[in-house]
């Protein structure tokens, strides 16, 4: 359970609601935002579970969960990557606070009077056994009052794990949370939409590049590299920060396609050795596009983009530069552990995608057989340590790939 502050005084309040703002302004990515604001507000509230929506298209669409009782802390889980849309109004808790634009606390989701505006759905209990008491529902809302999202805290606790009211503290630090909140979220989705449409270039030349599989590879990469983490018993603070950056450089590795030119990147037969060998240059276009930075997010893409393509084993391309601006032939290959950490995660994110999507010129490999080759190449093409955190959360792999999947059909309704 996360624990509750003391309730602070005017001035702690406006320092603590400052912290937390200054927290999110050094987050890039929008998962990463959420689950901070997810945390955040779960930590004040003392809520056991909790859920983000943001509005979409007219509709509140999933965006984030937390729920102590069914996970532990810090583990990597499927439930992140749901993906369903509800309506905005009074169908549901959440449609009718997005409606609104007002919050709403139930002390008992369970003995809510009859005439109350909204009811209670227990679908998620019957099927979990899971027990829903306390609620309090939020709307995000933007400096132009505009409703941009719900947050949903549920089952805050007293010191004996018991479900409780939440408290007037909660009730009033939160709605300033989430108006903070609304700013760092809407800075993430245009950041996001920013490197989509970099990624839209990079599509023009090559069919393969779309946004889908760039999406599908940021977040395969941000969750083997959060497991692989976990693994190797990474401080918690380095393994946030750099799961915030590998998301979003991840998305960019193969921006320097852009400098390839059509002749190659859309010839519809194996490409021969001169021409192989200029599609290499791919990775050092791509780096160059990042020289000269002084963000840590440029230098990681810079990295990924350059060595994305270097094996373990050190058979891959396009070997050692002295740095992105060097014109140079490249040195030997790089191998093992002289290969960037976040590179190696996305060589392995980007050489699954690939080979399970549908292309002009083959069918969609099934996973038994994906799931052979990288245990084969396991040591070999792949770092053996960043293929056991992939085999180890498959499930949410999995849950990635069927949320981001290409030419996806309407939603859901939840």
């Amino acid at each position: 359970m996360q624990p509750t502050h003391p309730a602070p005084d005017g001035a702690g309040l406006l320092r603590e609601i400052l912290a937390i703002n200054e927290s999110l302004s050094r987050l890039k990515d929008l998962d990463a935002i959420l689950d901070r604001v997810l945390a955040e507000s779960r930590r004040i509230a003392g809520a056991d579970a909790g859920t983000i929506y943001l509005v979409e298209n007219g509709r509140l669409r999933f965006g984030y969960v937390h729920n102590d009782t069914f996970n532990r802390e810090g583990d990597v889980t499927r439930d992140v990557y749901a993906d369903f849309t509800l309506p905005i109004d009074s169908t549901s808790i959440v449609g009718h606070v997005a409606a609104t634009g007002q919050p709403l606390d139930i002390a008992d989701a369970y003995a809510m009077p009859p005439d109350a505006p909204v009811a209670f759905n227990p679908d998620f209990d019957r099927r979990t056994g899971y027990r829903t008491t306390s609620m309090l529902t939020l709307p995000v809302t933007t400096s132009q009052g505009t409703v941009s999202g719900v947050i949903q805290l549920i089952n805050a606790k007293d010191d004996a794990g018991r479900p409780v009211p939440f408290s007037a503290q909660a009730r009033t630090v939160l709605p300033l949370l989430s108006t903070a909140a609304s700013v760092a979220i809407e800075r993430a989705i245009m950041t996001r939409e920013l490197i989509l449409r970099m990624m839209q270039m990079a599509e023009l030349r090559d069919p393969s590049e779309t946004g889908a599989h760039v999406t599908r590879v940021g977040a395969y990469s941000a969750e083997i590299y959060h497991k692989y983490a976990m693994m190797q018993g990474i401080d918690e603070t380095l393994r946030k920060k750099t799961k915030d950056l590998i998301r979003v450089a991840a998305m960019l590795h193969d921006v320097g396609k852009v400098g390839i030119s059509d002749r190659i990147l859309k010839k519809p037969a194996r490409l021969d050795p001169e021409e192989f060998a200029v599609m290499r240059m791919h990775t050092v276009f791509g780096a160059r596009l990042f020289a000269n930075s002084t963000s840590e997010l440029d230098a990681m893409s810079g990295r990924i983009a350059l060595n994305h393509h270097e094996k373990w084993n050190g058979t891959g391309y396009p070997g050692h530069l002295d740095g992105p601006a060097d014109t140079r032939p490249p040195g030997p290959p790089r191998a093992g552990a002289q290969i960037p950490l976040e590179a190696r995660i996305v060589a392995l994110a980007d050489v699954f995608d690939a080979l399970g999507s549908r292309r002009s010129y083959k069918a969609p490999w099934p996973d038994e057989k994906i799931i052979d080759l990288l245990r084969s190449e396991r040591g070999a093409h792949f770092d053996p340590d960043v293929v056991d955190a992939f085999l180890d959360i498959f499930d949410v792999i999995a849950a990635i790939r069927d949320k981001y999947a290409e030419d996806k059909p309407g939603q859901a309704d939840g």
